[in-house]
């Protein structure tokens, strides 16, 4: 029988102050805050009235969500105080009834400010996010590189991860099993099967081994996989029943010894509380955007603390590696690896110390904020969209 979790527990280490705001002891009032589009990155840019400015990458779907950022998160953001942003979050999920937005819809803007404000505080105390958020506890991440497509074969999935390890120095490998949200059906027939086997026969012994399913079992059929992701000694099994289905997920999480993760589509605290207290999954994992940013994420990765359970982010976005970067460099249980998307080398030369990749790590970005050198670099030209 499992040991029994206090939920109160749980509630106080989730409600508890997650911001250190050392030097800052003068108001940071919020002036201005822009979506930006250069080329194909959109931005988010934040100036207090002061002329102190940070900024903010989105995960890509400011292209139809910018109308809710503009109209429903920034205004409400205008004129307050930045060093209060954790109150800010609770706030906004009222404002103009935006709980009626629960999900993406919310969230990803509302991460697009938090990032963006952080970065503007991290700059204006002299400190990193890491420093902001309670303190740095290491300076490199392990990481996994990943193939999300399901319209290849096991050949030419495996033949792909090989070369991303190769490429990056990767000690893991992320595939897609199952057909995605499709009741038990395989992106092709004995896909899901072969691509397990051929994985582990053909990558090297020490490169370990995830699964992705996204949602595409009822029960037994996701146990039956997880007893061949067992039987090849893979290291966790991701969303094996639709995101919703906590109890069928729960179900799993019991049958196998392989550990299951899940909560990269959850928006909820409350339903991250049941997962933990009831050990519906063995390793949580919530969106850097898709569950509203870096303070909320946390305070999940507080509650899983004090069920000794790991908080293993997921990333979306090509830019979205480097926040995860940031939660990775400042919460104590990460779990074995992180997810890296690959592309790093975009991105390098903005970053002051730049982030180094090797040996299958990154190094976390120890710079002011999120760590970019020059922001005007970065927008400059970019256009502005209302």
């Amino acid at each position: 029988m499992q040991d029994q979790i206090d939920i109160e527990a749980l509630d106080e280490a989730a409600a508890a102050a997650v911001l250190r705001l050392v030097g800052l002891d003068t108001p940071v009032i919020i002036e201005s805050i822009r979506l930006l589009k250069c080329d194909r990155e959109f931005y988010v840019q934040v100036r207090s009235t002061d002329g102190a400015e940070g900024l903010a990458f989105t995960n890509g779907r400011a292209r139809y969500l910018h109308p809710i950022l503009n109209q429903k998160i920034i205004p409400y953001f205008i004129g307050k105080d930045a060093r209060g942003l954790e109150q800010l979050l609770i706030g906004i999920y009222r404002h103009s009834s935006n709980y009626k937005l629960l999900g993406q819809a919310l969230w990803c803007p509302v991460a697009w400010v938090e990032f963006a404000i952080l970065d503007m505080l991290g700059r204006i105390a002299g400190r990193s996010i890491a420093e902001l958020m309670g303190g740095a506890v290491r300076e490199r991440v392990s990481f996994y590189v990943a193939s999300g497509r399901r319209d290849s074969t096991p050949e030419e999935e495996v033949d792909y991860l090989q070369g991303l390890v190769d490429e990056t120095g990767a000690k893991a490998v992320k595939f897609r099993v199952g057909g995605r949200m499709s009741h038990n059906e395989d992106a092709a027939v004995g896909r899901t099967e072969k691509l397990i086997a051929l994985a582990r026969a053909r990558l090297a012994d020490d490169i370990d081994l995830h699964a992705d399913a996204n949602g595409s079992y009822d029960p037994p059929k996701a146990i039956e996989v997880g007893r061949m992701l067992e039987e090849v000694g893979a290291v966790y099994f991701e969303e094996p029943c639709p995101f919703d289905h906590l109890e069928d997920t729960k179900r799993v999480a019991d049958a196998l010894t392989l550990p299951v993760s899940g909560g990269e589509q959850e928006a909820s605290q409350r339903r991250f509380r049941w997962m933990i207290a009831e050990r519906g999954v063995d390793i949580v994992q919530p969106d850097l955007h898709y569950y509203g940013g870096l303070i909320r994420s946390t305070r999940v990765a507080r509650m899983a603390a004090v069920a000794g359970m790991p908080t293993t982010v997921h990333i979306s976005g090509g830019f979205g590696f480097v926040y995860m970067l940031h939660f990775a460099g400042f919460t104590p249980d990460i779990g074995r690896y992180q997810e890296y998307k690959c592309g790093i080398e975009r991105y390098q030369d903005w970053f002051e110390p730049a982030i180094e990749i090797g040996d299958g790590a990154m190094t976390v970005p120890t710079g002011l904020g999120n760590g970019i050198a020059d922001i005007a670099a970065i927008v400059a030209g970019a256009e502005h969209i209302d």
